[in-house]
């Protein structure tokens, strides 16, 4: 089990990383807020700048973040579902016994019904309460780690290792991205930025 967690999981963190640094770099208020999060909660060694899992947890903008990544740019764009039986969608389609339906998850996250006029855009803060908790949406909403008994059995060791490795790199260094990088989408299982992102990598002053 858990090397099937890791094996799964190393290719959809690696491109939801890449997403998230981009989507930082075309939103630098986003990452102010992000850094000014990680100056208020500072890990137990901070020369190390390596969040503990219950550390990282408290770091709520920057789960927001990530989860808006995760909305923008799903890891596994497109899913499908056998039907073991006849049956009728609520739309009202009829779907036959043995059928395979597909369902594009980077189109539902981008559905102005359910995230709002400004669902093409990369605000973490339509995750966060007014309390300042996380939001929780309804999984058949929020498909990225698919929904209801057929959930992402890693959704949780996914969440804490993309909050890890985004807290210590942003923690010391400053990543800038090429200029003249415009972002595509690699035709794949997994939703990879074509020819990677280039970047340029600084060290924060302390």
């Amino acid at each position: 089990m858990t090397l099937n967690l890791l094996g799964a999981g190393r290719s959809t963190i690696a491109s939801t990383l890449v997403w998230f640094f981009w989507s930082l770099a075309n939103n630098p208020n986003v990452e102010n807020k992000i850094l000014a999060e990680l100056k208020s909660n500072p890990p137990a060694s901070p020369q190390a700048h390596l969040y503990s899992e219950e550390e990282v947890n408290r770091l709520m903008y920057l789960h927001a973040a990530v989860l808006e990544t995760l909305r923008l740019y799903p890891p596994s764009p497109i899913n499908h579902k056998w039907a073991k039986e006849a049956d009728t969608l609520p739309s009202g389609h009829r779907v036959r016994a043995n059928t395979r339906v597909f369902f594009s998850v980077y189109s539902m996250a981008r559905m102005e019904g359910t995230w709002g006029k400004d669902c093409e855009e990369f605000r973490p803060e339509r995750w966060i309460t007014e309390k300042g908790g996380i939001r929780l949406v309804p999984s058949h909403q929020f498909v990225t780690f698919n929904g209801g008994p057929r959930s992402c059995l890693g959704k949780e060791v996914s969440l804490i290792q993309l909050k890890m490795v985004a807290a210590a790199v942003l923690g010391r260094y400053k990543i800038q991205v090429v200029e003249g990088h415009s972002a595509s989408f690699a035709v794949s299982t997994v939703l990879h930025m074509e020819h990677g992102l280039p970047v340029m990598i600084s060290r924060r002053s302390a």
